[in-house]
Formats: C-alpha cells, structure tokens, sequence
C-alpha cells in the first residue's frame, strides 16, 4: 500500500467514524473570477455589478441580471413575452432544431435569446432590449429579429430613446436566410427612429460578434462597450487561419475599436445607468421658452428698445 493510499484510507475511516464538523456551502454563494481566481461571495458582486472586485473583470451576467441593474424597480413592462422560434427549414445537425430550441428553452426559461420592453432608467422612460447568450449564444433567429424591430418601433411611435444590450455569436445558423433577413428588417427600424429624430444607445457587451456586430450593433447615434469585451465579425481563428499569421492579443477588444474610433466610449459597468441617463438627458431637446415681448431697462443704464426674441 502506498502512502497516499494510506492516508486516504484514514480519512475515510474517520469521516466515518464522527460527524462532520462543516456544513455544505449552498451554491451559487461564491464565486470565483475566471480572470485572477480570486472567490468572491455573489452578494458582494451583486452589489458591485458582477464585476470583479479584486481585477475589475466584467463577469458575464444574463438578461434578468442586466435589467435589473438598468431600470428603475418595478418599472419593466415586457413585450412579447411569449414569441417563440418555430423550425421552417425542419433543421438538424447532432439533434434537430426544435429539440435544441426546447430544451434551451427549459434550461434558461427564456423563449428565446433576447428580451424587450419599456421601463425607466433612472426616471427615463426607455425601450430595452437585452440579449441573453445563455441561449444558443445569443444567437440571432427570426425571434429576436422580430422583438427587437417590434420595440424599436413601439419607441419610435413613443418617441422613446431605445437601448439595445449586444451578447450574440452573430445569426443563428439553424434559420439561415430567415436569420440574416433579420440584420435588414431591424436597421430599417433604426433608420426610421433615427428620421424621427430619436435616440438610439447599443452597449457591446462579451462577446458581440458576427451578423449582430454586422447591423444593428453599430448603427448607434453613441456606440458604448464594456471593458475588454471582444467586439467582432469573424472569429479570431478564422481569421489567422485566413491570414496565416498571429494577430495581437488586442485584437477585437473594446480598448481596440476604441482607438480606431469604432466605438465611442468604454463605460465599466458600474458606470453604465448613469452614463446612459446623462446621455439620454443630453439628448432630450430643448423646451422653447416663452417669448420675451419687452426688455425691462436696467436702472442707471441707457433704455433699449423693445424687441422680440425668437427662442
């Protein structure tokens, strides 16, 4: 017998043999930073965003999260909550389409990878959309497509400024031109918004890649990403391999396209809600003041004339 099989033999033996002195630590209380592997207990990170408070790392949060650190309590209304993808195209690959799309539904409990709604951010009234890649990657199908054109234009008809959180792999492959019919059908929603003389915010989040980052994504009025996100088209390997070269190991981050002028701004998540309503209130336009029919003279100075001012 080995030493380290006697020595696992004797914590067996005494496990047995007594009660055990420490409780079961319930999950989801730590967790741990993928980025420095520092634990963290979650409620401390929920205060903080889901951001790392030992390296800052932005730590990838779903949609629930996100929109209950963008709006207001007890402010959200969801649209279309119920939309659901079909399979037009009877798609299978290792399983078929309608078998993956409703086990994701069960596992996430989303109907799909997206979700929409009218809610206040920081007493704003706001349309949001957040991607969630929980499912299928974020991936965008006929769904999303549709809930996203649905709610920007019920901003447009509102006159509402419209905010859409990007986390996609780009278009879901399962629909194929259903799913990149999508990318048009949504920038002319934007288009008609933008006519309107409307606000629209997208917030590149990790990772916002593919036929995401190739419409929607990049047609903002202010284009903000998370620090360090990967912000793309094609995939990193994809394009070494195309190239037969490395690319940096900067290559597709939000610092990147920043400096390319790409995006406009990097905002840590903490920093978000309130950039985002500073934004939004900068945006607002300008109430005209009444007109002024006559200049009252200031006492001791020469008398001006009565004059009217167009505001």
């Amino acid at each position: 017998m080995s030493l380290f099989d006697w020595f696992a033999n004797r914590r067996k033996s005494s496990s047995t043999n007594r009660e055990p002195q420490e409780r079961d630590i319930a999950d989801g209380l730590w967790n741990k930073c993928v980025e420095c592997g520092v634990l963290a207990y979650t409620k401390d990170l929920r205060a903080n965003q889901m951001v790392c408070l030992e390296c800052g790392h932005h730590i990838r949060v779903d949609s629930d999260e996100r929109i209950r650190q963008l709006i207001d309590a007890h402010t959200w209304n969801p649209i279309d909550v119920e939309m659901r993808s079909v399979d037009p195209l009877q798609f299978r690959d290792r399983k078929a389409y309608s078998d993956r799309l409703r086990e994701t539904q069960e596992k996430t409990g989303l109907a799909d990878a997206v979700q929409t709604g009218i809610g206040h951010l920081d007493g704003l009234p706001v349309a949001l959309g957040v991607m969630d890649f929980r499912f299928m990657g974020g991936s965008m199908g006929s769904v999303v497509g549709e809930k996203l054109t649905r709610v920007i234009e019920t901003a447009t008809q509102k006159r509402y400024p419209v905010i859409i959180v990007c986390a996609s792999g780009g278009a879901r492959m399962q629909e194929g031109m259903l799913s990149l019919m999508q990318m048009a059908k949504i920038s002319a929603a934007l288009e008609r918004h933008r006519e309107a003389q409307l606000l629209y915010i997208p917030v590149l989040t990790n990772p916002t890649t593919g036929g995401v980052t190739a419409s929607f994504a990049m047609l903002g009025d202010l284009i903000i990403a998370e620090p360090k996100a990967t912000i793309g088209f094609a995939g990193r390997r994809v394009i070494e391999q195309t190239l037969r070269e490395k690319l940096p190991e900067e290559f597709q981050t939000a610092e990147e396209l920043l400096s390319h002028g790409f995006v406009d701004a990097i905002v840590p998540r903490t920093q978000l809600k309130k950039t985002l309503a500073q934004l939004i209130c900068l945006h607002q336009p300008i109430t005209a003041t009444p007109q002024v029919e006559h200049w009252q003279p200031i006492p001791g100075k020469e008398k001006v004339p009565s004059v009217k001012e167009e505001v």
